[in-house]
């Protein structure tokens, strides 16, 4: 049976870039890389793949910016070999793959062929690499060429590379392939299949085509009303061009009820049959498809003749300051213009209407910026630790990262624990490496498990990873509806490769019955933790503070208003505007914010006048949100002094240099008064001021000044206040420290942020053998006991520690020891030896 290459060969279809097929093949055999520049519908795609695999015994692998232009493209050459596809010509993609033992040309996604590199570099099977639509400039696709291009040069020397594209710089890219004193040769192929008139559509000057919320609708209604004049004055079906999936579903609307049309959608998140039906040819009625940038290039819809560009594109843009990253909407490029304008001309002469004006066209970029220029590098730098240059320089990448951009997405990784200070890969890295997810998601995943169990920490993380939108923006409500959504779709196929690769790393039982809002916020937060947020105070309930510092607001009518806490998914800042607006969120506990954020836990000194009372104070923050401040008992006197002199103008107890040995007898004398009332004295605002006279006595004389004011001693005024002979006993009522088991003598907070009973916060394991909580007030008052991780971060909070030892600390333990291995954790902690740092298990 004769060969379906060689055969496809000798009788190829009437496309321009056939003529070239002999220059690329010479080119291979004599430098084994070429770069191949021809425009749209030239048929590179269709016809340089075969030329190619014609001339090698092993596999050829053929790269497309998409999943769906991958599979269109290996339908349509299998089509014109007369097999199905699979036999001769296959393709894999994400979730889907169709090959077998025969097949010689397989075409894959950009992030397909960086698996592959990073799993086997030396592609065993693999004779050449073809390169598609290398003019995008997706980060996947710079970093599929430089690590081919790498392998060539250093493991396989007979790996040919084909680097092609309509609009491509060719001699950079050849640059790249040879080098720029021998760069590799370039074969152009001028003209395309059929002649493309341009039509020029400008909106009305009153219409603007983007605010701050997106693309306007009247601009919407404008593109519509092109669709429908193109209809009117050309034949053929109609390709129109919009930047996004909202955009789509706007001017699909717009155009319904058009009579004997059928208008249909594509974009990347349908589902394959759904996109295979607008790629299969249809005869008797007029379609108009609707389309994202996915059908630009490498990507044929039959039928077309017209092509409606709204000239507007999508890229991911990411403000490193404020940790925010998304798409923006931005006037597409020339090239894209004319990538776009050519999808008409594939089959027959058509014509390509421009939402803009011929004056506008010029002022347009030549190219679309690439998207190492503006996007989040995080997994862009993790796949080049992977590789082994964490700092690409040793590689031929299209362009440098930016400096900035790229300093933090390292910062970023090792904050993950993905990489080590020298930019290494850890094990962790390793593991985040094989996942289809950012690695901030994947971290999610990989700590969230423990925690939630495997598949419910996948659910969220899938969830994130495709964008799932939701009315209202309640990322707990849109978990729910993903899971009644019978049909499947992109959510669970995610959720079920993601819940392969992380394992059974299942949670302890107390954490598989958590509530889905917690389960959701607790995942969510670990993917950003400087997205959590707390509400501001003094504000309306839709206005929050992130840990980033950054300001954001729920849209109007959320019902996630009100919420103290918040974990934000998923928010955008528009250009001008103050806050960012909150379009994905999930409520969360402050014990969840301070577990998932507790890398931006820190305790700083500072002196401030505020309020009318001087304030030296150390506070406690969760990044830019103030959670707690306890007095600076010895602040620094030229910022003590320049403080007072702001507040001496003002009255009230607050102006009085309280130490933290007066706060704290203050403290203790309130608990006492609360506990066991008379004789032990009222030590509130009111009663004070009421007496001020009476226990600061004479000292209120001799101020003078601020340095004088300074001078006063409130504890000893304090101490004047207690009754005799009960003051005796004040260290037995209400000492100041406990002595725990590990033989610590640990402070005791009687002035909790909760108003409540008196706090030891201590570490879990000096607590190891105590099997009663302590008591106060002549065992009246049981103290409420936080409970702290070896990093001295909440692990639990009890009043009744024997109770806790039997219910709760199982909980704990199964969390903790994973993350502590070096610290004991018996499971018999009443009889077990208290600890107060590493004690290796024996």
């Amino acid at each position: 049976m004769p060969d379906p290459i060689r055969r496809l060969l000798e009788n190829p279809p009437d496309l321009p870039v056939a003529a070239g097929l002999s220059e690329v093949a010479a080119a291979l055999g004599e430098r084994g890389a070429v770069v191949l520049q021809a425009p749209p519908g030239s048929g590179k795609t269709t016809l340089v793949p075969p030329a190619v695999a014609d001339g090698v015994g092993g596999r050829v692998v053929v790269t497309a910016p998409r999943r769906i232009a991958a599979r269109a493209a290996a339908s349509r050459l299998a089509s014109l070999m007369g097999e199905h596809v699979g036999e001769t010509v296959g393709y894999t993609v994400r979730d889907d793959r169709r090959v077998s033992r025969s097949t010689r040309i397989e075409v894959v996604t950009d992030g397909i062929l960086l698996r592959r590199l990073q799993h086997d570099p030396e592609l065993p099977g693999v004779d050449a690499v073809v390169l598609d639509e290398v003019h995008e400039r997706h980060l996947d696709g710079d970093l599929a060429l430089a690590f081919t291009l790498d392998v060539r040069a250093h493991l396989r020397p007979d790996l040919q590379v084909v680097a092609m594209s309509a609009t491509i710089e060719a001699e950079r890219t050849a640059a790249l392939l040879g080098s720029p004193a021998d760069p590799a040769p370039v074969v152009t192929v001028p003209g395309s299949l059929h002649p493309v008139e341009r039509v020029w559509a400008p909106p009305p000057t009153s219409v603007l085509r983007t605010d701050e919320r997106g693309v306007t609708p009247a601009f919407l209604d404008h593109v519509a009303v092109v669709v429908r004049r193109a209809l009117a004055e050309q034949a053929g079906d109609v390709l129109v061009f919009v930047p996004g999936i909202g955009e789509v579903g706007g001017v699909v609307h717009r155009l319904t009820g058009l009579p004997d049309t059928e208008v249909l959608p594509l974009h990347g998140r349908l589902s394959s049959t759904e996109q295979d039906r607008v790629l299969q040819p249809v005869r008797g009625r007029r379609r108009v498809v609707v389309s994202t940038a996915v059908a630009e290039s490498s990507l044929t819809v039959p039928g077309v003749r017209v092509v409606v560009d709204a000239g507007l594109a999508r890229r991911p843009e990411t403000d490193h300051r404020r940790g925010l990253s998304g798409l923006v909407t931005v006037r597409a490029s020339r090239a894209a213009a004319d990538q776009r304008a050519g999808r008409a001309g594939r089959e027959a002469p058509g014509a390509a209407y421009r939402c803009w004006g011929e004056a506008d066209h010029a002022h347009l970029p030549a190219h679309p910026e690439p998207e190492v220029a503006t996007a989040d590098l995080t997994a862009y730098a993790l796949e080049l630790a992977a590789w082994g240059e964490p700092d690409g320089s040793g590689l031929a990448l299209p362009d440098a990262p930016p400096p900035a951009a790229f300093t933090a997405a390292r910062e970023a990784l090792v904050d993950l624990g993905a990489v080590d200070a020298d930019g290494a890969l850890t094990d962790r890295g390793r593991a985040m490496v094989g996942m289809p997810v950012d690695p901030r998601l994947a971290r999610a995943l990989l700590e969230g498990a423990p925690l939630v169990g495997s598949r419910r920490a996948a659910e969220v993380v899938a969830m994130l990873a495709e964008e799932v939108r939701v009315p209202g923006g309640d990322l707990v409500a849109g978990l729910r509806r993903s899971r009644g959504d019978r049909a499947g779709g992109a959510w669970r196929r995610t959720r079920v490769r993601l819940e392969r690769m992380v394992g059974n790393a299942e949670s302890a039982e107390p954490a598989e019955r958590l509530p889905d809002d917690l389960t959701v916020g607790l995942v969510a937060a670990l993917v950003h933790p400087g997205r959590v947020a707390r509400r501001r105070a003094g504000t309306d309930s839709t206005t929050y503070l992130m840990a980033s510092g950054t300001g954001a607001v729920l849209p109007r009518g959320s019902e996630l208003a009100g919420a103290p806490w918040l974990v934000v998914a998923d928010a955008d800042r528009r250009p001008g505007a103050r806050d960012a607006t909150i379009r994905l969120a999930a409520a969360i506990s402050e014990e969840v914010a301070l577990e998932a954020a507790a890398t931006l836990w820190t305790e700083t000194d500072e002196v401030t006048w505020a309020d009318g009372r001087l304030v030296a104070r150390t506070v406690v923050r969760l990044g830019a949100i103030e959670l707690s401040s306890s007095p600076l008992p010895d602040p620094p006197v030229e910022a003590v002094t320049a403080a007072l002199r702001s507040g001496f103008r003002r009255d009230g107890l607050d102006v009085l240099p309280w130490s933290s040995a007066a706060r704290a007898l203050r403290q203790r004398l309130a608990f006492l008064r609360r506990a066991l009332g008379d004789p032990w004295p009222d030590v509130s605002d009111d009663a004070l001021l009421d007496d001020l006279e009476g226990w600061l006595g004479h000292e209120l004389g001799r101020v003078r000044s601020a340095t004088d004011l300074r001078r006063i001693d409130v504890l000893a005024a304090l101490r004047g206040l207690l009754p005799w002979p009960e003051a005796t006993r004040l260290d037995e009522l209400a000492p100041e420290r406990l002595t725990v088991p590990s033989g610590s003598s640990v402070a005791l907070d009687y002035a909790p942020d909760s108003g409540g009973d008196p706090v030891l916060a201590v570490r879990v394991q000096e607590v190891f053998g105590l099997s009663e909580t302590p008591r106060l007030a002549d065992g009246r008052v049981p103290v409420v006991m936080h409970l702290l991780s070896p990093a001295r971060r909440p692990a639990a909070v009890t009043s009744d520690l024997a109770s806790f030892w039997v219910n709760g600390y199982p909980g704990v333990r199964a969390d903790l020891r994973g993350r502590y291995p070096k610290h004991a954790w018996p499971e018999d902690p009443t009889t077990a030896e208290p600890a107060r740092g590493v004690r290796r298990r024996g």
